[in-house]
């Protein structure tokens, strides 16, 4: 967990923000003690997770792919070639959506703008230094193009089974 507390109250505003305007369907799902707060997320989401984003074409039809996500100080971030269709979509529409899900576990998903991020941007050094820690070495070594993303959410929620929350111990911290 890297988020500061500034950093949570802002996920939870946002969090706060998001659903009550969610649908009907969706709130139905995602409700009391198995919705997510920020706490609880940031909790849970450490380490890599398998995050599935969403891209567009230029004649707006949907793409997915999966990228290795990793969340940090409240947002995911990946990399990626800059060859590859889903960087190519996001240079000219950064529009995105992206989901983990882990059966029926945890499940979180964001909507949101995607920014991409250069070795000169204030937060990139923290980001590489985070990646070389958990891969070994700096994806910026994989390929002459790596890119390094991350999505800005304008949207967001989240939720987690009973054993899942026990097992972060964040159970205890949920409203009932």
């Amino acid at each position: 967990m890297r988020e500061t507390a500034a950093e949570v109250a802002k996920l939870q505003q946002l969090l706060d923000a998001v659903y009550p305007r969610a649908t009907e369907h969706l709130r139905s799902i995602i409700r009391g003690p198995n919705q997510l707060d920020a706490d609880a997320m940031v909790r849970i989401l450490t380490g890599m997770r398998v995050l599935n984003l969403a891209t567009v074409t230029a004649r707006g039809e949907p793409r997915i792919s999966a990228v290795d996500g990793h969340f940090l100080h409240a947002r995911w971030v990946f990399t990626t070639a800059g060859s590859a269709a889903k960087a190519r979509h996001l240079s000219v529409r950064p529009a995105a959506s992206a989901a983990y899900v882990d059966a029926e576990r945890i499940g979180v998903f964001a909507h949101g703008q995607v920014e991409f991020l250069t070795p000169e941007h204030a937060d990139f050094a923290e980001i590489e230094e985070y990646m070389v820690k958990h891969y070994g070495d700096s994806p910026s070594s994989w390929g002459p193009d790596i890119v390094y993303c991350r999505l800005q959410p304008t949207w967001m929620v989240g939720y987690g089974d009973k054993a899942t929350l026990l097992a972060a111990g964040v159970e205890k911290k949920r409203k009932k």
